[in-house]
């Protein structure tokens, strides 16, 4: 089978659920940026809150989740971001 691998910054709630600021998933070819947030929901079922919330990048791009992915891209999770 085919991947793709693919760097994913993490920021706010993400980070500190993963306590990293990022990691490279391997994902089966023809993924889209929706299935790179469906892993991380399916690992801490804790950020489930934030999956209709959060916005997507890939590649310093805002994207929509149906984005399909190929190796090398850089997927960026936003969270809404609160405080001040």
């Amino acid at each position: 089978m085919t991947t793709v691998t693919v760097t994913v910054k993490l920021f706010a709630a993400y980070q500190e659920a993963y306590g990293m600021p990022e990691m490279t998933l391997d994902l089966p070819e023809g993924a889209t940026v929706a299935s790179v947030r469906d892993r991380l929901l399916a690992d801490k079922p804790e950020l489930e809150q934030w999956r209709d919330l959060t916005r997507f990048g890939v590649n310093f791009q805002f994207v929509e989740a149906d984005s399909p992915l190929e190796t090398g891209d850089e997927v960026v999770l936003i969270p809404p971001v609160s405080g001040g």
